[in-house]
């Protein structure tokens, strides 16, 4: 897994776009609601919630996000992490921050 193929899985998901933040790449829904960022080539921020980053820090290639004291979220190593774990990372970034409208036309 790489920055693009990561790219791509967060970019197939309804309503999601790139856009620079802080001089990053980074991919939001809406416009405005950021769910992942690039800080480093190779690196992904997940911005998911609490429990699933706990459970999902048990995993390889993946560790707890810190903002100050505040857990925002994972880290992921992308070419250590399961590309399945990735998409489930990112599905929920997303859809804690899609509008009702976008998280309807996701598929099951």
């Amino acid at each position: 897994m790489d920055v693009d193929a990561a790219a791509a899985l967060a970019l197939a998901l309804p309503g999601v776009t790139e856009a620079d933040h802080h001089g990053r790449r980074s991919f939001r829904v809406a416009g405005t609601k950021v769910l992942a960022t690039v800080p480093a080539e190779g690196v992904l921020n997940v911005m998911v919630g609490e429990d699933l980053a706990h459970a999902a820090a048990a995993q390889p290639g993946v560790e707890l996000l810190w903002w100050g004291k505040q857990l925002s979220g994972v880290r992921v190593q992308l070419a250590g992490v399961d590309p399945a774990l990735l998409e489930d990372l990112l599905t929920d970034a997303w859809s804690r921050r899609a509008p009702a409208a976008l998280r309807r036309q996701l598929p099951t």
